[in-house]
């Protein structure tokens, strides 16, 4: 009698459990981020976009497969329908910057590095299959003064600093399915679980005044629930090698769990300008409950595919931040709107020779007006993206590895009207893993 067993299982529950784990650090990372402008709203939004993606502007509504290897577009979860039967892909993957803050005269830089994301997919049927990972979604980092002089005239002017702090972010967890009908067309959805704690506070201090009450107020906001994300996809084949494909991604206006705490301190400085203990401190609202709503999320995209040689698109996304709302107060965004392009060229991909001739070269470019504005003046971003998919040894049959690495050159905001500009040069390091040992059949007399 012969005893057919797959490993599958097994393998699933160690996926699982490293998942849990790795929610456990997202959690509890430290934000090492420096950017005031990660103040507004929840932060600053990173994306599900993985470095493959990243490095070709961030392309990815409109990308059905990125080449031979399979790849996870979380962004677009229709694709999840499009993995390679009896294989499973693994990708994990961390990203840095280096971030240089400019106003008129001064000049700050900074550097933070953090684990970006653990995805996994694999098919369930030819046409259909689901993938599971987390990620962050916002960070939250600043910690910048503004000194001002209040008073009526030369005898009773006072120098005071107001001291704006901020850190934390949001991580996401998420599972999704993507299924095929017919030839051309694909669906999918993810149920996303967003997490994470939000921590604010505005100091008033008077600078040499030893003997006078400074003030600090701390905002705190921990957060929970549940979104959902989904996506469609549809290609026409223009020859028996090119392929012509449109996507639509999009997030719902979905409203999730928020417990605020506010809390206000009495605090003195000595004249070496040390703080001492509080005073007193005036706990407001401890844990109160409400809801953090969340924007609707509209990307469109396209792309034009030779199988195997090159990959061109484009991605159009809009967003409804003027309706983001914590505890049901509007934080006063703006709508916005970004645009990206870019695209992937591989020589010949089964070149035994020439080990270049098998990498993927990718180039990208991206603009958007964010949701921030300030002295009536909009805040924009833009960069430039490149990146490598650098194919790795095979350990056993049937297993491919592929390392992607990109980087993105880009500013944001400006100098002008007394504004602060933000230059950064983000890298990013993902390994892909496709392996069909998952699935392998043993068979047991």
């Amino acid at each position: 009698m012969k005893l057919l067993h797959y490993n599958m299982y097994n393998k699933l529950k160690y996926a699982f459990a490293t998942c849990l784990v790795l929610t456990s650090v997202f959690a509890n990372a430290q934000v090492t981020l420096q950017s005031p402008y990660s103040k507004f709203g929840v932060g600053n939004v990173k994306g599900s976009i993985l470095p493959q993606f990243r490095a070709m502007g961030g392309i990815s509504t409109g990308v059905y497969r990125a080449g031979a290897f399979n790849n996870i577009n979380m962004q677009n979860p229709a694709t999840y329908a499009g993995f390679n039967r009896n294989t499973a892909v693994l990708d994990i993957g961390m990203s840095g910057g280096f971030t240089e803050l400019k106003t008129g005269a001064q000049t700050e830089n900074s550097f933070n590095a953090a684990l970006s994301h653990v995805a996994m997919g694999f098919n369930l049927t030819p046409k259909s299959g689901i993938s599971f990972g987390i990620m962050p979604y916002s960070d939250l980092g600043y910690d910048f003064k503004n000194t001002v002089q209040i008073g009526t005239n030369a005898s009773n002017t006072k120098t005071v600093d107001y001291k704006y702090v901020g850190e934390g972010g949001l991580t996401k967890a998420y599972i999704g399915y993507g299924r095929q009908f017919g030839d051309h067309f694909r669906i999918g959805a993810n149920v996303e679980y967003l997490f994470g704690n939000l921590s604010d506070s505005r100091s008033t201090e008077y600078v040499n005044e030893p003997g006078s009450l400074n003030t600090r107020i701390q905002d705190k906001n921990s957060i929970g629930g549940v979104a959902f994300s989904y996506g469609a996809q549809y290609d026409i084949r223009l020859d028996n090698k090119t392929n012509l494909n449109f996507g639509y991604s999009g997030s719902s206006s979905s409203k999730i769990n928020s417990k605020t705490s506010k809390i206000v301190t009495y605090y003195l400085k000595d004249a070496q300008g040390n703080e001492n203990a509080p005073i007193d401190s005036l706990l407001a609202d401890e844990n109160a409950t409400t809801k953090m709503k969340l924007p609707l999320v509209h990307n469109f995209g396209f792309t034009i595919t030779r199988t195997n040689k090159w990959m061109i698109g484009g991605d159009y996304r809009m967003g409804k931040w003027s309706e983001l709302s914590i505890g049901n107060v509007n934080q006063g965004l703006q709508d916005t709107w970004g645009a990206s392009f870019g695209g992937q060229f591989t020589p010949d991909i089964t070149a035994i020779n020439g080990y270049f001739k098998r990498v993927d070269y990718r180039l990208g470019f991206a603009y958007d007006k964010t949701y921030i504005q300030m002295n009536n003046q909009d805040i924009k971003q833009m960069s430039v993206t490149a990146g490598l998919g650098l194919p790795l040894s095979s350990l056993s049959r049937g297993t491919f590895y592929k390392m992607n690495v990109s980087a993105e050159l880009g500013k944001r905001g400006t100098t002008n009207n007394g504004l602060l500009q933000e230059k950064f040069i983000n890298l990013h390091l993902g390994f892909t893993l496709n392996d069909g040992s998952w699935f392998h059949r043993f068979k047991f007399d």
